[in-house]
């Protein structure tokens, strides 16, 4: 089995643990990121009112659409950037430095492998969570839609393609600096390890991988956030002015949530997804980590 197809196996093993174990706090966040200002007075209040009026497994709205996209979105992201890492690594072995094999790769390496790899899954990403948001937040007694592929096809009928990939821009910004942050993170921790104990990547200690892949979570929704919630303000927006849409571009969005809303909105919602960041990421990494190994 060539490497690519271990690294993308792997971070598709990844993707699933993720989704699994985040899918709950996600769809907290997205309510609380899309309703209008004073719809939650926080996170408690809009978990309690989904249980409430919609159901244990309301938290699980919408979890086919990530579960199969997301599989394949990790995978992406995973197999672009082990292959970036390969590349830089060949690169430092031409110029002698990075240890005997080249791979233990500088800051901006990492940085710019992260980057490629979240705008290579970007392009699936985009429609993926498009999709599982107009799910997450469509009334439980009057959806418009019936599953993802219902969705997809009323979505796609009425607005081609573009509909699909509303938001895109803001996915773009999001993925490129996200994944940037959070392998560079991760595989720093990873490489700190590595020379700490005089040990291979292999032998790392899963519960490690597991706190570093914590650690990359929180630096990746630190930096990121605000652009999350223009994006999926973006997603769940009418699709013309005549079905009430609000934004025009991106940055109209940015403009008109900062000016109606103020700085705070950029932040709504960040609270599940500090609690949720630690398991699901943990999760990804750990379940990558367990796969290569099995797969060697």
């Amino acid at each position: 089995m060539s490497k690519t197809v271990k690294d993308l196996t792997a971070g598709t093993a990844g993707g699933i643990a993720q989704v699994l174990v985040g899918q709950p706090f996600d769809i907290v966040k997205v309510r609380m990121q899309t309703a209008p200002k004073g719809t939650y007075s926080g996170m408690v209040q809009c978990a309690t009112g989904i249980f409430r009026n919609e159901g244990p497994l309301a938290f699980y709205k919408g979890t086919l659409s990530p579960l199969l996209g997301v599989g394949v979105c990790v995978s992406i992201q995973f197999g672009a950037f082990e292959a970036a890492k390969r590349y830089f690594a060949a690169q430092n072995v031409a110029r002698g430095v990075g240890g005997p094999e080249g791979k233990l790769l500088s800051p901006p390496q990492l940085i710019v492998a992260g980057s490629l790899a979240g705008l290579a899954n970007s392009v699936v990403s985009g429609p993926v969570e498009h999709i599982r948001i107009r799910l997450q937040t469509q009334s439980a007694t009057a959806p418009l839609y019936s599953g993802p592929w219902s969705a997809v096809r009323n979505i796609y009928g009425a607005y081609g393609i573009q509909g699909i990939y509303k938001g895109q821009v803001a996915t773009f910004y999001r993925e490129a600096v996200a994944y940037g942050i959070y392998f560079c993170c991760y595989d720093m921790l990873v490489q700190w390890e590595m020379k700490k104990k005089n040990i291979r990547r292999e032998e790392i200690n899963p519960g490690h991988s597991l706190l570093f892949g914590a650690a990359a979570g929180y630096a990746l929704w630190g930096f990121i956030y605000p652009i999350d919630v223009i994006k999926s303000r973006m997603q769940t927006d009418g699709f013309s002015l005549t079905d009430g849409q609000k934004y025009r571009s991106t940055w109209d969005c940015v403009r008109k949530v900062w000016r109606t809303e103020g700085a705070s909105a950029f932040t709504r919602g960040l609270g599940p997804t500090l609690i949720r960041s630690p398991f699901a990421n943990g999760a990804t990494f750990v379940a990558f980590e367990l796969a290569i190994r099995a797969l060697n």
